[in-house]
């Protein structure tokens, strides 16, 4: 299973275009929020399910503040990471997944991307396609792969 995460778009699809052509075709896609009113768009243009959370600048999003779901077995916790103060450090939100029962934590909103496993959870956060704020300030995504019951996580630079 071939998972896209992607995160804080901004409104701004020119990237997103992008990867979809570089990494087509896909199964799920998720976005970890500031979709700023894309989310239809993004939806249909990935040609598959999706989950999507609303951000910190997703105002008068319809979407999820927080979803839970099951990715291959996986049991998966998606935020956006502002309620968790993500930019101050990672620790409240590895806090939540640990008390969800979480196997993976999905984020974004610090714009820089992190694969990091503490214990049983891994954290993803894929950076952001529109406003990247790492070294190098490359719009990122992460590529998941899913064989056996065992993920893999790739971070892609355009």
């Amino acid at each position: 299973m071939k998972i896209l995460i992607i995160s804080d778009t901004h409104g701004k699809l020119d990237n997103f275009f992008k990867v979809l052509e570089i990494v087509e075709p896909i199964d799920l896609l998720v976005h970890c929020g500031d979709v700023e009113g894309q989310e239809s768009e993004i939806e249909a243009l990935s040609g598959t399910p999706c989950h999507m959370v609303s951000g910190n600048n997703d105002f008068f999003s319809f979407l999820d503040r927080e979803k839970e779901f099951t990715i291959g077995g996986k049991h998966v916790f998606l935020t956006h990471g502002h309620y968790y103060h993500v930019s101050m450090g990672p620790e409240r939100i590895w806090e939540e997944a640990y008390s969800r029962g979480a196997q993976i934590v999905m984020y974004g909103h610090t714009h820089k991307p992190v694969v990091e496993e503490r214990g049983a959870v891994t954290l993803v956060n894929p950076g952001s396609l529109s406003y990247p704020r790492q070294n190098g300030r490359r719009p990122s995504y992460i590529l998941m792969e899913l064989e056996n019951g065992k993920a893999s996580y790739d971070i892609r630079y355009l």
